[in-house]
Parts: C-alpha cells; structure tokens; sequence
C-alpha cells in the first residue's frame, strides 16, 4: 500500500463549510448544503461543518446528528444522563421508552423553521478533544488508530497550531479498500 500521509486524503479547510459559532443551526445547514454542490462530486459528501470562533480559530464541528438533537432541546438535559447510552447494548425498547419519559418530540416537528432558526450552533456543536487531532505529515497508520480507539467519524488536521483540514473516516477506508483491490485477494 502506499505510504499516505494524512495530507494526501485530507479535505482542506477551504473545501470545507465554515461558519462562526454565533450562527444558528439554520445558517449552519445551509452553509453544509452550499459546501456538498461545491465539492468534488467524485468523492463523499461532507456531513459536518467547521466552527470557528471570532479569531477565525476552528473551535468545533456540527455533524448531522448534532443538528437533528437541536431539533429537541430536551437532548441536551438527556446527554448529562445517559451519555452515549445506545453503544451500551440497551434494547430498542428502552431506547424508546426515553421518548416519553423525557417527553421528547411532544411538540411535533411543525416547529422545525423557528427551532432551526432560533437555536445557536455553539450549543450544540461538538468540541474535539485532543486525540482528535493529527498532524498533516503523521502516517495513515497512526489516523486508523486514532479512528479506531476514539470511534471518530472525522479528525482535525493540524500543521502547527493551526487547523488545515479534516480527515474523515470514509476517505481512509475508501484508501484501504483500494489498496486491498490491488492485492487482488
């Protein structure tokens, strides 16, 4: 296999969306949609947007699933309690039994324009800990370790202290399913 670098399957950070941390979450899903028509059609669709703060210093991300939690902030009195409760084998049953025992979704999703309009990226954006982080010139290698013992779904990518870009885990493996092709196992 090749010897990649994180900078070879990095997505640079001005292929990325961008937005500051005072935007609301509607700002935010558009900036997503903009950056997925601008991006190289050829390769996977971004899922997250960068959060930078008023210095300009990438501070977050928001994926996917933390703008559908915006949806019903009742998630976030839930997130102290339970946190990460579903990797803990719990059944489907349990799991929507919490729907009405935090009385979640109780004002149906007619509400979604004021919600998605009102609700600040900065609550709900997720803030990366430090093994989240990779250098643009470390190994894939260490990239797969970092994905595999955090269960990430993306990292930032640093040259110094600053933040140029996001390796995602889509584009590693597609790098490994390729290489595994070519042994032609």
């Amino acid at each position: 296999m090749k010897k990649y670098k994180v900078k070879d399957l990095m997505v640079p950070r001005e292929d990325y969306a961008v937005i500051s941390e005072d935007a609301n979450i509607f700002e935010a899903v558009q900036a997503l949609e903009k950056a997925q028509q601008d991006f190289d059609q050829a390769r996977y669709r971004h899922r997250a947007i960068l959060v930078e703060d008023k210095a300009g210093r990438i501070v977050g991300k928001l994926g996917q699933i933390d703008v559908l939690r915006a949806l019903e902030p009742k998630y976030e009195e839930m997130k102290a309690d339970t946190p990460g409760i579903a990797k803990y084998g719990f059944s489907r049953k349990f799991l929507l039994s919490m729907l009405e025992t935090y009385k979640l979704f109780d004002k149906p999703l007619d509400d979604i324009c004021r919600k998605a309009g009102l609700e600040k990226v900065s609550t709900y954006m997720h803030r990366p800990t430090e093994g989240e982080y990779i250098g643009e010139d470390d190994s894939l290698d260490k990239a797969i370790h970092l994905f595999v013992v955090g269960s990430h779904q993306s990292l930032l990518v640093t040259r110094g202290d600053h933040i140029v870009g996001l390796l995602r885990l889509t584009d590693v493996f597609a790098a490994v399913f390729h290489a595994m092709k070519a042994c032609n196992l």
